[in-house]
């Protein structure tokens, strides 16, 4: 089993939690190695429609281990080509946050700098801890940022809030996250883990097949002409309007009752 990233699901919810609090969740190698293999279990099991994200020990994550040995890092400084093929495997969680068919909640306790912030705003949704600080960090270290930064970046806070974010970093309390577009809400930090649950456990329970195109739908809108978004958008909707899962929701409608839903 992983020994940096926790992975529980429940009642079609699975929690990843990462899981080096000594280390404030800082991401080695080996904690991207595994957060990658629990967020590719979630994506493929059928039971699972939704997920939440989180970090053990009061803190989300806070970028890269600048103190790790260079053999824990991405950037181990050894080589341009090494350091940028480890690079470009770390960006396959943010991929599969950002793209897998699952919406995926962040719950940020405490610190979220650098990288996982990235992480963070790859989610579908986002919430903070009143006791949470968020920073882009990157340029102050003399990096200019990974993991999809600056495009996740520009899309939750708009391109003018993005560059100030960016290229002036500093240190954002939950309340000034929120303000920015980069969290949707903020909770006392003794409920922030029941709050994300919460969200997990009302998005687990719709159709799992609208969810998945309604996601995909709102990939294709920052993307596509809008030609082809209203093809795209006219084919999930006919699919999904065929499906068991629509008479379901007719059915339950006229019945007052809750659907139940099966994801065909």
């Amino acid at each position: 089993m992983p020994e940096t990233v926790l992975y529980e699901a429940t009642r079609g919810v699975a929690t990843i939690t990462l899981d080096r609090p000594e280390r404030r969740n800082a991401l080695s190698r080996e904690l991207s190695h595994d957060l990658t293999g629990a967020l590719e279990e979630a994506a493929g099991d059928d039971a699972v429609r939704a997920v939440v994200l989180t970090g053990a020990g009061g803190a989300f994550c806070v970028g890269a281990d600048l103190a790790g040995a260079p053999g824990t890092r991405a950037l181990s400084g050894t080589s341009p080509d090494g350091d940028r093929t480890r690079l470009l495997a770390g960006t396959r969680n943010a991929v599969l946050l950002h793209e897998m068919p699952k919406p995926v909640v962040a719950a940020i306790p405490g610190a979220c700098a650098g990288a996982g912030l990235s992480l963070a705003l790859a989610c579908d949704l986002r919430y903070a801890a009143d006791t949470a600080v968020v920073n882009t960090a990157f340029v102050d270290a003399g990096l200019p940022g990974d993991l999809g930064m600056a495009w996740f970046l520009a899309r939750a806070a708009g391109p003018a809030r993005a560059r100030e974010l960016l290229l002036l970093p500093g240190r954002l309390d939950a309340r000034a996250a929120a303000d920015a577009g980069l969290v949707h809400g903020v909770v006392p930090a003794d409920r922030l883990a029941a709050h994300a649950a919460g969200i997990a456990a009302r998005l687990a329970a719709k159709a799992p097949l609208a969810v998945a195109d309604a996601k995909r739908d709102l990939l294709d809108a920052q993307t596509l002409p809008l030609g082809d978004y209203l093809r795209a958008e006219a084919d999930r909707m006919v699919r999904c309007a065929y499906s068991a899962d629509a008479r379901e929701a007719a059915a339950a409608f006229l019945a007052k009752r809750a659907p139940r839903f099966e994801g065909r």
